[in-house]
């Protein structure tokens, strides 16, 4: 088991981890628990009662955080004609056609979000070998698959952040930086949680929400009391 740092120890030493903090507190100490010398992302983490295998119990979609995430994300769109000048206009970092398909075989990912014209996707189709497992395929349950480019490039730009449930129930979703007002990073976190709520599937039994997690890049976690939202 690898040595935790001293900086990490003294971190550890301020959370209780028998202790389910309210949201308020919990982001608060997440930041002060934050070891990083950098402006760390905040990320959530939740732990629910669904079955990932079963149809009616996929979870997943995007929303757009109220404060942003903190980060610039580079849009690639996938888009001809009318829809491209469209693109471009509306602040798309790289848009093109089987180029911009050729250079990601190619093995080039300077992008961070995909988005693409319907009439696009036959084209687009042909990388979700390279696209899928770094999540960057275009789907249109996250607003990625459209004809309204310009309303996509705009909620990415804005702080759009897309959410899915892995194979193990949990959901990993970036409120924002350290450097975020504690109200900020509050207000976010409580849009993604009523997002998820109201996602709860039909099927789903027991306790929906087992358990709520903040944290920075590399500090530790702090549990949430999910009745404090």
């Amino acid at each position: 088991m690898a040595k935790k740092s001293k900086k990490m120890q003294e971190a550890l030493k301020k959370v209780d981890a028998t202790k389910a903090y309210s949201v308020e507190e919990a982001v608060a100490l997440a930041k002060d628990t934050n070891i990083a010398k950098f402006d760390a992302t905040v990320e959530v983490a939740y732990r629910l009662n669904v079955d990932p295998k079963k149809a009616d119990q996929q979870i997943r979609g995007a929303v757009v955080l109220p404060n942003g995430t903190g980060k610039t994300q580079k849009v690639l769109v996938f888009a001809k004609g009318e829809k491209a000048k469209e693109a471009e206009a509306a602040g798309a970092d790289y848009v093109g056609e089987a180029d911009l398909a050729q250079k990601i075989q190619g093995g080039w990912f300077d992008f961070d979000v995909v988005v693409a014209t319907p009439d696009m996707m036959a084209e687009v189709g042909k990388l979700g070998r390279v696209l899928g497992p770094k999540g960057l395929m275009p789907n249109p349950k996250t607003g990625t698959v459209t004809m309204d480019v310009t309303k996509a490039i705009n909620e990415v730009k804005a702080g759009k952040v897309t959410y899915r449930v892995d194979r193990n129930g949990n959901i990993h979703v970036p409120i924002g930086k350290v450097s975020f007002d504690n109200e900020k990073l509050v207000e976010n976190f409580k849009t993604i949680h009523d997002v998820l709520v109201k996602a709860k599937p039909s099927a789903a039994k027991g306790t929906y929400m087992k358990n709520i997690t903040v944290t920075t890049t590399f500090g530790p976690g702090v549990h949430v009391d999910s009745a404090s939202f």
